[in-house]
């Protein structure tokens, strides 16, 4: 079965490398080659965390890139000058799939006037904007902006613009079921939800009833052709998360979500 990886994360930082290392893998493009072509994962969706001038020097090959607009571009409402320009500038690029927001960690919100020409420049290039969404990994971010109903409140406001709801909104589940369902303009990609080195029998007993939310709010609102495999690279191990997320979803859409969602919704070509 062929798959993309709709959600990981490039860093060059040495802490990266020790991430990596502790889920049993080295945190660099190399390494990412090889594991991918031993676990089948054709290409990956690089989630843009750095500045707008070095984003996207990935090999094209491997991964597409969503431009990223974090705490380094677009923080407490001030954005940097000329940024719908600057989002143009990576938007008009082939390997450039979308913009990704990280509205919890700037502290801003998804309706800030600021966002707005964003969302336009994404809907006319027809590109979708995918947002961190639930539970962030800094203290001092905002999760009143990265519930997924503040999602809701930008997918209705902007019909024409495509957004992908990032960790399917953990661990607002329910309402990020809601949000997927009621609007046909928002997908979700599944990765994040786990972190770290798992037993997946072991793990899908002592967290059978986080195991049992994820699995009854999926089937229940039956949006297998708008939810995608993701990663979140370099958190987990990327064959045990395969693993885990081959036990979540029904074998029989399988290849929708781990390989046709991704390909389609970020237009991939592949």
């Amino acid at each position: 079965m062929k798959i993309i990886d709709a959600h990981l994360h490039l860093f060059t930082e040495d802490s990266a490398e020790e991430m990596a290392r502790q889920v049993g893998h080295h945190g660099t493009v190399r390494h990412l080659r090889e594991v991918y072509g031993e676990l089948d994962i054709v290409h990956g969706v690089v989630m843009g965390n750095y500045g707008l001038d070095v984003q996207g020097c990935y090999p094209a090959d491997l991964f597409h890139y969503c431009v990223g607009l974090d705490s380094g571009t677009a923080a407490g409402g001030t954005a940097v000058p000329d940024l719908p320009d600057r989002v143009e500038e990576h938007l008009r690029r082939d390997n450039c799939c979308g913009v990704k927001l990280y509205p919890g960690y700037n502290r801003i919100s998804l309706s800030d006037p600021m966002y707005e020409p964003i969302y336009r420049l994404a809907a006319r290039y027809g590109k979708p904007v995918a947002i961190h969404m639930g539970l962030t990994s800094f203290s001092r971010a905002h999760l009143k902006y990265c519930h997924p109903l503040a999602l809701d409140e930008a997918a209705a406001d902007h019909p024409d613009t495509r957004f992908v709801m990032c960790h399917f909104g953990n661990p607002f589940l329910e309402a990020a079921a809601a949000v997927v369902e009621k609007n046909p303009n928002v997908a979700a990609d599944l990765s994040g939800l786990l972190e770290g080195r798992v037993d997946l029998d072991d793990y899908f007993q002592e967290q059978a009833g986080y195991v049992f939310l994820l699995r009854s709010w999926l089937t229940a609102i039956q949006c297998w052709d708008k939810v995608m495999f993701g990663t979140d690279w370099p958190i987990v191990n990327l064959g045990e998360y395969i693993g885990f997320i081959a036990r979540l979803v029904p074998e029989r859409y399988h290849e929708a979500v781990f390989f046709d969602n991704a390909n389609r919704i970020y237009g991939l070509g592949l």
